[in-house]
Order: structure tokens, then C-alpha cells, then sequence
């Protein structure tokens, strides 16, 4: 059990401390966390699995894995087993994975002891009319036809809906609470459907399936859950949950605690909307690194880590509000500034030959080998031999013929440091048909070796670079934000109305050689770049995970 005073400050570990120290439910805590298998986790599932699985584990409890799987129509065994490695992934192991569906029996035999007991009924009505039987806020619903039915029928019929003798949405089963409750969820609510289509785990069993709120409630009574842990949209199915239990009698239920979801800006967390974006090929799949999914995190190199940390600093309150993307992409940059290595890449190349440079005896250009730091936040990562001759790569906006007002990189005249290497001075252009700068010509101080000034004169810039003799080739995927607006559809009501046709540029360009040898998934500092994760799956493809520059430490600043 973690340390009080290392517990984190909200209503959620004050009410737990409150049960743990009370004796309650003989001091266990035991939580769940209860995706329906219908999809990819994505960033606001992370919240959740923090809360779920942090109260767990600093109150000396347990939380399982509970697959929801009551819709076989839009769940796959895929999806479970996404769900699982994504868990696991960010940084948490279950101590148990169950299912709903584990529970199909019990949850009948319950159901058929709410109709012995009058609260239960079969309804004939479709969706359409039971949607129009329920009336709204302020306007009270109206009474099934068949709400009053004998238990002897009722059973009957649910027996037969069981058995699989009526059609798809000819009937269902509904709890007979009242009509005319202020709370929506109160009001006859469906238990059971019709569905003759096969589960992923249970197969052609059943034809029949619980709707969620009936198996949700009593999946944590049956698992011994203490504390149900979810979000406010779910504040107002509490009194179901407490009533399903109450008629059937089952005592020590979870008491359930709402909390804010996780709102992020420039994000959208609509599983619909997000199987729009895949469907309809405007991102490559539920791990394209703009994704909003753990998968597409991971592609894009966020670490588990750095997410975790965001979770706990964001907090858990009881308001909404829509946390800016840049706080989180603090965290990731401050992350992998300490893990990261370092590497020099160029990823709009342009040509710089050094005229002056020495040629060995044989007439070919010397090379010389500089040591390089793999990262100055952890000195035990140790350096590396980077090559450097008379010809390099160095980006395109590092050099300018006619340089603007306080740019200070490489222009005619004008002397710059190659980062650790030499001093350089550009003396001339060469150029194509076009007029377009093509290579620039350049000396090197022979004295300035290491990128140390013999006579301590100062230059304004330290640039980048790649032997070009020496390079490999690598392609680096550039991200803008997936959607153009902080809150996307807030003004047309359609979230994908925003989405940003720029969001992904594909680059080719040159690295020093030691980046070759980065592994699947590894996040590298592209010095002056940003930091690049190494695609999954395609070597040498990087993926722009976050730039260097703290645009949330500007925010606050403005702000």
C-alpha cells in the first residue's frame, strides 16, 4: 500500500480512505476497468486505467479487466486482445481478465427472478415506439401495451425469446420501474434484445443478449467490486444499478464514484467518428500515428510513462474541461528528454562542400571522426564516432543567398560552427536551370577543430549536419494537428467538418549512420529537430513525435 502522504489529493482516494479505514466491505478495495471491446483504447481510455488501476494499486487492492462483450454485432476477439496488450503496454497488469459473458447465465436465471417478482416484462413494441413510449425531460412517458402481462406469460415468452423462436427486434425484455421518473434511465429500461448473430466467445448460445446497464451492475456485484470507478455520463445510471440490486436482493455492491473523462483540444475520442476517419481513408488505420488511440500513440513514440504522469497531474475532479494538447506534449518531451538518444539528421538536404578540405594521397577527401554525446542528460549512455569530410548534407533554411534581418545561420560571408565539428565560411552557390541554390561552397577553419574558436571569436550558430559520403537514407513523417480547432465541431456540430488536410507531410532525407541501428519503437532526438520515433514495423521511417520547443511553457506564459 502506498504512503498517504505520496497518495494523490482528490474526492475519489478521500472516499476509498474513508471505506478502507471504516472497515467497509472488510477493508478490501477492488476495482474494475470495463471497456466494451468494440474498438482501440484511445487517450481518454488512459484516463480511466489511471484512475482504475492507481486507487488498486496505492490503496494495496487489485483491479481487473472486465471485457463488457454484451453486443456481439460490433465486437471482435481482435479487439480484446488490443485491448489487453494496450494495458499492458502502458504500464499496468490486471489481476484478472474476465468477461460479461462469463455472466450470460446468471444474468438470465436474474432476470427470470425479476419476473416471478412483477418488476420484469416482455415488450412487443419496436425500438421506435418503446424510444417514444419513454417521453423526454418534462414530458412524461406512457405505459407500454404490454407492461401489464401475467408472470406466467412473461416468462413464457422470455423463455422463448431465449430459445430463439422470435425474429431480430420482435420483442424485448424490459425492467417495470416507472414511467414517469425524473431520472430517463429509470424508465422501463431494456434488459434484454433479440440478436440471432454468433459472439466471439459464447458462439451461437444465445440469441438473446443483456443490454449493458443490466450487466454492468451486476458483473461488479458478482466480482466482489468495492468501488466502481467511471465516468459523469454514468452519474445518472447509478440508481438503476443500485435498484437491479436491491429487488434482487444481492448486498456488499460496489458503491460507484463518478469522475471527469479526459477532454483533450485538437482531439476527438468518438469511437464512431473515429472508425469514419479509418473507414473512409483519411488516416491509415486505428495506429496511424495521428490517432487519438493507445496504438497510434505508441507509433507516434509517446511514453507510457510520460501519459501516466500527465493523468495524475491532470487530476481527478467531478468537472469537465478540455485540457490543451500541448500540456500533454510537455510531459512526452520531458520524458524523452532524458531517455532519448541524440542524432544528427537532415531532413531537407542541401549540399555543402567544403573547398578547402585535404585530400589523402590517392586524391580522395580525408575523413576525419568526431566523438559525440548520446545524450547530456545521462552520461552513462555514453558517446559515438560520427564521420566528417569535405562534403555534407545541412537543411535548406540553414543557408540563405540574401539572408533577412536577424537570421544568423549560413549565408555568403558569414562563419558558423558545425555542431562539434569545424568552423565554416560560405564563399559562393552553385545553382540549377531553374536559379534554385543547389549546393553551397564553403572553407573550413582547419584551427577550429571540435567546434572550439582557437582565438575565441564568437559565431551566432550552431548548425546540424550529415557527411553525405557517410549518410543512410531515412523518411521522417511530419505532423500538424489531425483537426484545425481547439474543439472540433464546436461550430458546425460535426467534428469531422475540421479535420486538417495537411496533417501529415512524408519527408526524405539523410542521418548519420548510428540511427540505422535504432530499434522498432525507439524515440531519438533529431538535434534541432524534435524527437522521432522508429516506425513498428518499416525501418528507417521516423515519425515526428513532439518538437523540442515547449509550446505549453509559451502558453502559460502568454497566459
Amino acid at each position: 500500500m502506498t504512503e498517504p502522504s505520496a497518495m494523490p489529493s482528490n474526492f475519489i482516494y478521500d472516499a476509498v480512505r474513508s471505506d478502507v479505514e471504516q472497515g467497509k466491505r472488510d477493508g478490501r478495495v477492488q476495482t474494475r476497468f470495463p471497456p466494451e471491446p468494440n474498438g482501440y483504447l484511445h487517450i481518454g481510455h488512459a484516463k480511466a486505467i489511471v484512475v482504475d488501476f492507481g486507487v488498486a494499486t496505492d490503496f494495496g487492492g487489485i483491479c481487473l479487466l472486465r471485457l463488457d462483450d454484451t453486443n456481439p454485432e460490433t465486437e471482435e476477439a481482435s479487439f480484446v486482445e488490443s485491448i489487453i496488450e494496450d494495458i499492458e503496454w502502458l504500464g499496468y497488469e490486471p489481476a484478472d481478465v474476465r468477461y460479461a459473458s462469463d455472466y450470460f447465465q446468471q444474468l438470465y436465471d436474474w432476470a427470470e427472478e425479476l419476473i416471478r417478482k412483477g418488476v420484469a416484462y416482455v415488450d412487443d413494441q419496436d425500438g421506435d415506439a418503446i424510444s417514444a413510449g419513454r417521453g423526454g425531460f418534462g414530458k412524461p412517458g406512457v405505459n407500454s401495451p404490454f407492461r401489464d402481462r401475467s408472470v406466467e406469460e412473461n416468462l413464457a415468452l422470455f423463455r422463448n425469446m431465449r430459445a430463439g423462436k422470435y425474429a431480430d427486434g420482435s420483442r424485448v425484455l424490459r425492467a417495470k420501474i416507472d414511467m414517469n421518473h425524473e431520472n430517463m434511465q429509470l424508465r422501463d429500461p431494456v434488459m434484454y434484445r433479440i440478436r440471432k448473430v454468433p459472439h466471439h466467445r459464447t458462439g451461437d448460445d444465445w440469441a438473446i443478449y443483456p443490454n449493458y446497464d443490466w450487466a454492468h451492475g451486476q458483473s461488479d456485484a458478482i466480482e466482489g467490486t468495492t468501488h466502481s470507478l467511471c465516468t459523469l455520463e454514468f452519474e445518472s445510471h447509478r440508481p438503476l444499478y443500485d435498484w437491479f440490486l436491491e429487488q434482487l436482493g444481492v448486498e456488499g455492491g460496489p458503491r460507484q464514484y463518478e469522475f471527469a473523462r479526459l477532454e483533450l483540444t485538437h482531439t476527438i475520442t468518438s469511437k464512431r467518428r473515429l472508425a469514419r476517419l479509418v473507414m473512409d481513408g483519411v488516416v491509415d488505420g486505428w495506429d496511424d500515428a495521428r490517432m487519438p488511440t493507445l496504438r497510434g500513440l505508441r507509433r507516434r513514440g509517446y511514453p507510457p510513462a510520460a501519459i501516466r504522469q500527465f493523468m495524475r497531474e491532470v487530476g481527478t475532479t467531478r468537472t469537465n474541461s478540455r485540457q490543451s494538447i500541448e500540456a500533454l506534449e510537455s510531459y512526452v518531451r520531458r520524458e524523452l528528454n532524458v531517455t532519448s538518444q541524440r542524432r544528427m539528421a537532415v531532413l531537407n538536404p542541401l549540399k555543402l562542400r567544403i573547398t578547402n578540405w585535404p585530400v589523402d594521397e590517392n586524391g580522395r577527401p580525408v575523413v576525419e571522426h568526431f566523438e559525440l554525446t548520446n545524450n547530456p542528460e545521462r552520461p552513462e549512455d555514453g558517446t559515438r564516432q560520427v564521420e566528417f569530410t569535405g562534403e555534407l548534407w545541412i537543411e535548406q533554411d540553414d543557408f540563405r543567398e540574401v539572408p533577412p534581418p536577424k537570421y544568423f545561420r549560413l549565408s555568403p560571408g558569414r562563419e558558423v560552427r558545425l555542431r562539434g565539428a569545424y568552423f565554416v565560411t560560405a564563399t559562393d552557390v552553385v545553382k540549377d536551370a531553374d536559379g534554385e541554390v543547389v549546393e553551397v561552397l564553403a572553407t573550413y577553419d582547419p584551427a577550429s577543430k571540435g567546434g572550439n574558436s582557437p582565438d575565441g571569436r564568437k559565431v551566432k550558430s550552431t548548425m546540424h549536419w550529415v557527411s553525405a559520403a557517410h549518410a543512410v537514407p531515412l523518411t521522417a513523417a511530419l505532423y500538424e494537428r489531425l483537426f484545425t480547432t481547439e474543439a472540433p465541431g464546436e461550430a458546425t456540430g460535426e467534428a469531422l467538418d475540421d479535420l486538417n488536410p495537411n496533417s501529415r507531410e512524408i519527408v526524405q532525407g539523410w542521418a548519420e549512420e548510428a540511427l540505422a541501428e535504432a530499434q522498432p519503437g525507439e524515440v531519438v532526438q533529431f538535434e534541432r529537430l524534435g524527437y522521432f520515433a522508429a516506425d513498428l514495423d518499416q525501418p528507417m521511417l521516423f515519425h515526428r513525435t513532439v518538437g523540442l520547443r515547449d509550446e505549453w511553457a509559451a502558453i502559460q506564459k502568454r497566459g
